[in-house]
């Protein structure tokens, strides 16, 4: 092997690993019937534990075992299946390569990440060339599979922009089509003119030879130029022994341009049909021409409608700065996004918007947050504080360490999240699947059972009738309708939910939230500001100061909010804390240690009489506290009650709306707590909740979801914590406010990022109009489907056989009743702009309140500031 020679990956040996998932973009899908041939294609290939394809996003994420299956052999079996998968290609520097075997390992590394095609290392220019695809793979991850070694991943010599990414391909796909729907249209009208040669001066001394061989060499090209992917993709599904629309359009075009070629050979011994709209000339390539013109107008309108299903995350990935000024060494470089390594230090300037996520090494400022937050008001960040990409830097300068660069940033977890949840399926899915499955085989049949119907009982001429009224019938079928009918309204709904601040985690959960019957909601952080403070205070024979001396050493090692708002107070005092030992934390009753060789218990008065220690005295004081919404810590030493402190949550400003808001969709609130009844019923009272349910334990509260759901009811959970991960992942729907805890955003099936509890409502009524949307799109669908093709099929016929048709009909059904293939491929094209239309109102519709984030503005628009 040479030097200059590329070193191709080392497929002989491989290890099984665990199963993963690749994202692919998938081009040529027109619809839902291509949808289960390219699902099917791939499948079946063996390693492949599903695949889930989604004619809105046209991307297929498939779950596979990476020992078994890479990803070129995907790309082949979709390829075989008569579509495309699309991948990108990037070319970056390697650092450190000495000879063949350090380009092996580096090449055998890149080709081990998931979503990477294939990585070939030059050893001459010591550059790799690497296809992958985005969606899965990004610069980080490849960067990190090299990371460790003794080589690195350098600057991106070649970014591929060169070549088409997928915004690029659908503009392409835009203009291609744009070209060959004037073209069609134009050629057909051109025929249309030309076969009334006869009140045409300049064509009248034609003869209809004449006129036919003219409208042939007109009717060639847009036949098998204008309409060569019907026929690409029907040949594509006959391969796999299958059909879809392609199928469809490309026998009916083809069986109206056959005739008319075998009646310009006959030299006009064929007749022309009246029912149909007939021509002088006896042919019908203007109808051949018409179908494919308007079909693909169809197409173009449809997908520069399903661009826009995409609004929502472009917008996000507006918020994405472009570059990053680095130091390196003395000198600050202005370096692209790619170039940004985990441990660069970023400086920022500013006004400017924060690149990478990342920590602060020195500067102080104020950084807008509320693309994250909602929160207008900016967060003063210092040194060790954190800052997030995407963000916008206030008016001081800023040197931070990055820590996420790349998809491990939050704003691109947020970007892989909405791009996951808009690409996943509806269980409502399923039914138009099972239709589309049968659909083209069902109009296949019936077309050919309308041929033979029409031959045997139809008018002269019965020939040129029966082909007329088949042609009508396969251009009029639209399975396209039913495969957009769920997920450009799934798109939308997840968009409309990921700008104001609603993070959807799949498909599934936009459905199922809109049979919630029962919200429950974990009362500290979600319906409370989540930071107890110290409300009141009562001492029996000590000081106020002494009370919590002994309450803090007791309650320091604690994790509980109460022990907190002991802390902040003690600390307020300027107390000195004295050490406990021996602790112990009963969870949900107290703590128990010994201060100063001296046992000392801090608690419920439930759990001082168990240890013993009456509370008699202070019942009356504990009562108060709670009627008043505070709960009571009592504090005991040596078996001798010290006194009480009253701690209360306030509870946030919103809370009451939301609750009334759930209330008027029909929703019971439940607050669930661990506080005793009185605290928590007056909290209840405030917020306006009826139903209670106190003095549970932490461990308890997914028993609490159990009971409602056994009584057939469809529950959602609302937490922000840890302990609420078990009763949110139990929940149908579970929810997390969004500035709680990782692991409860982790378990939650909707984060609402604003950590606004009216959100909740929000989220389900967007649920509620997703999905009523969704129905009206399948109703469209299947109606235009049942109603049309029997008309297309000739029903009315035997109706208005005699010329009767309404004056108001008869541009569409002419004078018997029959429709025009022509009108029935315009009808056809409309069907599928309508579902995606209808799916993008849902976008313009305000969420529950049309109410923005805090600051007034969408959650991620992005601000106008500089780079």
């Amino acid at each position: 092997m040479t030097t200059s020679e590329k070193i191709r990956p080392d497929t002989a040996d491989s290890v099984p690993e665990e199963i993963t998932s690749i994202t692919m973009p998938i081009t040529g899908m027109t619809c839902a019937a291509c949808v289960i041939h390219v699902g099917n294609a791939l499948n079946e290939v063996e390693g492949v534990s599903n695949a889930e394809v989604n004619l809105a996003t046209e991307r297929a994420t498939v779950r596979l075992d990476p020992a078994l299956v890479n990803p070129d052999v995907l790309m082949k079996a979709v390829e075989g299946a008569g579509y495309g998968a699309a991948s990108e290609e990037i070319t970056l520097a390697v650092v450190g390569l000495t000879d063949a075997a350090s380009a092996r390992s580096v090449s055998d590394s890149l080709n081990a990440v998931t979503g990477v095609v294939l990585a070939a290392v030059d050893l001459t220019t010591e550059q790799v060339s690497i296809e992958y695809f985005p969606a899965t793979a990004d610069l980080s991850a490849l960067r990190a599979a090299v990371a460790g070694s003794d080589y690195s991943l350098g600057d991106v010599i070649d970014d591929g922009k060169s070549h088409p990414d997928e915004a690029a391909r659908r503009l392409s796909r835009l203009k291609e089509l744009r070209i060959k729907v004037v073209a069609s249209l134009v050629a057909a009208v051109i025929m249309m003119l030309t076969m009334q040669y006869q009140t045409v001066s300049a064509l009248e001394d034609l003869s209809p030879t004449g006129v036919n061989i003219f409208l042939l060499a007109i009717a060639v090209p847009i036949q098998f130029w204008a309409g060569k992917e019907f026929y690409s993709g029907a040949w594509g599904a006959l391969k796999h022994r299958t059909s879809n629309m392609n199928t469809l359009i490309a026998i009916g075009t083809s069986v109206a341009f056959a005739y008319s070629v075998a009646a310009t050979i006959s030299r006009g011994t064929f007749e022309s049909s009246t029912l149909f709209g007939g021509h002088s000339t006896g042919t019908y390539y203007d109808v051949a021409a018409a179908i494919i013109g308007l079909i693909l107008l169809g197409r173009f309108l449809e997908a520069r409608a399903r661009g826009r299903t995409s609004d929502a995350i472009k917008k996000l990935v507006g918020l994405q700065a472009r570059t990053a000024l680095v130091a390196r060494g003395d000198e600050l470089i202005e370096t692209p996004l790619d170039n940004v390594l985990e441990g660069d230090e970023i400086v920022v300037r500013p006004g400017e918007r924060i690149a990478v996520d990342g920590r602060i090494i020195s500067g102080s400022t104020s950084v807008d947050e509320s693309m994250l937050t909602g929160e207008s008001i900016p967060v003063e960040k210092s040194a060790e504080d954190d800052v997030y990409a995407g963000t916008v830097n206030g008016n001081g300068g800023i040197r931070f360490t990055a820590t996420g660069v790349g998809r491990e940033t939050l704003l691109s977890q947020i970007i892989k999240m909405v791009e996951d949840a808009q690409g996943s399926r509806a269980p409502i899915q399923r039914l138009a699947d099972v239709i589309t499955a049968r659909f083209v085989p069902a109009v296949l049949l019936i077309a050919a059972g309308v041929f033979i119907t029409w031959t045997l009982i139809g008018p002269s001429p019965i020939y040129v009738n029966a082909l007329l009224a088949t042609v009508a019938v396969l251009v009029i079928a639209c399975p396209c309708a039913l495969g957009l009918a769920t997920p450009t309204a799934v798109m939308v709904g997840m968009g409309q939910g990921a700008e104001n601040g609603i993070l959807i985690r799949n498909a599934e959960a936009l459905e199922t939230a809109h049979k919630i019957q029962v919200v429950v909601l974990d009362k500290t952080g979600t319906l409370t500001e989540g930071r107890p403070r110290v409300a009141s205070v009562k001492v029996l024979g000590i000081s106020e100061d002494e009370l919590f001396e002994f309450a803090s050493a007791v309650e320091q090692p604690s994790e509980h909010p109460l022990a907190s708002a002991v802390l902040e107070e003690a600390s307020a005092r300027g107390l000195q804390i004295p050490p406990a030992s021996e602790f112990e934390a009963i969870s949900g009753r107290g703590v128990r240690g010994t201060v100063n060789n001296v046992m000392v218990l801090a608690g419920t008065a439930t759990f001082l009489e168990n240890e013993g220690v009456p509370t008699a005295e202070i019942e009356a004081d504990v009562t108060a506290l709670t009627t008043n919404g505070e709960t009571p810590l009592i504090i005991a030493r040596d078996g001798v009650l010290l006194g009480v402190i009253g701690v209360a949550d306030r509870v946030k400003a919103e809370a009451p709306e939301a609750i009334a808001e759930l209330k008027s969709l029909g929703i019971e609130p439940v607050m669930l707590t661990g506080d005793n009844r009185r605290t928590a019923e007056a909290v209840a009272l405030q917020i306006g909740i009826d139903n209670v349910v106190a003095e549970v334990l932490p461990g308890d509260k997914a028993d609490v979801v159990s009971k409602f759901q056994a009584e057939g009811r469809r529950v959602a959970m609302v937490g922000d914590g840890i302990n609420d991960a078990p009763a949110l992942a139990l929940a149908d729907v579970g929810m997390a406010i969004g500035t709680g805890t990782d692991v409860a955003i982790e378990t939650a099936d909707i984060t609402l990022m604003r950590g606004d509890v009216r959100d909740v409502a929000a989220a389900i009524d967007l649920s509620r109009s997703t999905m009523r949307t969704i129905k009206q799109n399948l109703f469209w669908a299947f109606f235009y489907n049942v109603a049309l093709i029997p008309v297309a099929a000739g029903v009315l016929y035997p109706i208005w056989s005699d010329g009767t048709v309404p004056g108001v009909l008869q541009p569409i059904l002419g004078h018997n009743g029959v429709l025009n293939p022509i009108a029935a491929a315009g009808a056809m094209a409309l069907s599928s702009v309508t579902v995606v239309t209808n799916s993008l109102r849902l976008g313009r519709r305000p969420v529950r309140g049309g109410r923005p984030p805090r600051g007034g503005e969408p959650t991620i628009e992005p601000a106008a500031v500089t780079n």
